[in-house]
């Protein structure tokens, strides 16, 4: 008797009925995952320093999504407000082919949007982390008392080479659902094309490390998620002191609906 109420009480706090929202990325890193023909979502990324970035993603297709962003920095707190760029950065994701049984969903993409500000000096353009630019990305799905992804891709950014770092780049994640509103996430970026960098100027000096981020989704409403993501666990940066950065946190707002 006693096995049997473990049973049910494990059941109820596991099952996950289908997100209603597609996991489009990890914290950083994208899925296979598109939006649905007819939906927009708006994400709004609450990042170091004040800065803030919003994005409108819009499903154009079921394997096709097009997005937009426009970071500002030191939104909130005090000191004057600097944009990125004056124009948009843009993000494009197309399903090549679906997940089967036996076969993960495949996507090719475009992704102009960096981390953190950008610096423009020079001969030296680029974002504090690099866009991840081309991509392809596999993702495998499973049922394991509630999702279980895996996710692997490579990149190659093609705009950001003033650094002389051209290297093509590696990143794989996975997200796993806890319950129908709570998800983890965790994702590891090899950051190949951003090891050689080493400007104090700049403070823009890596140990060769990668990116170690993680974060946990709650699906708070039916149209309504919340994230609280850690980024560089693995402190891949240090300042121009010679301090090591600390871990950043981010909280990002996501709300989608159809038009």
């Amino acid at each position: 008797m006693k096995k049997l109420l473990l049973v049910i009480l494990l059941s109820t706090i596991f099952t996950q009925d289908e997100q209603p929202y597609p996991p489009l990325d990890l914290v950083s890193m994208p899925t296979a995952g598109t939006l649905p023909k007819g939906v927009f979502a708006l994400e709004t990324l609450l990042m170091k320093d004040g800065g803030i970035l919003p994005k409108m993603l819009f499903g154009i297709t079921d394997k096709f999504t097009f997005g937009v962003s426009f970071g500002i920095q030191k939104f909130i707190g005090v000191g004057t407000m600097e944009k990125n760029k004056s124009a948009p950065e843009v993000q494009m994701k197309y399903r090549l082919y679906d997940e089967t049984t036996t076969m993960p969903a495949i996507v090719i993409g475009l992704n102009t949007q960096g981390k953190g500000s950008f610096i423009n000096r020079t001969g030296f353009e680029r974002y504090e982390q690099k866009a991840l630019g081309l991509y392809a990305m596999a993702s495998r799905n499973w049922d394991a008392l509630g999702n279980l992804g895996f996710h692997f891709g490579i990149n190659k950014n093609t705009f950001e080479n003033n650094d002389g770092d051209e290297d093509l780049n590696l990143f794989f994640g996975l997200d796993k659902e806890i319950n129908d509103t709570f998800s983890l996430l965790l994702e590891y970026n090899f950051a190949r094309d951003d090891d050689d960098v080493n400007d104090s100027e700049l403070e823009l000096v890596r140990l060769g490390k990668g990116y170690l981020n993680a974060g946990v989704r709650w699906s708070a409403t039916n149209n309504l998620m919340l994230e609280i993501n850690v980024n560089d666990i693995l402190k891949n940066s240090i300042y121009s002191s010679g301090t090591v950065e600390a871990m950043n946190r981010e909280v990002k707002v996501i709300y989608y609906e159809y038009f």
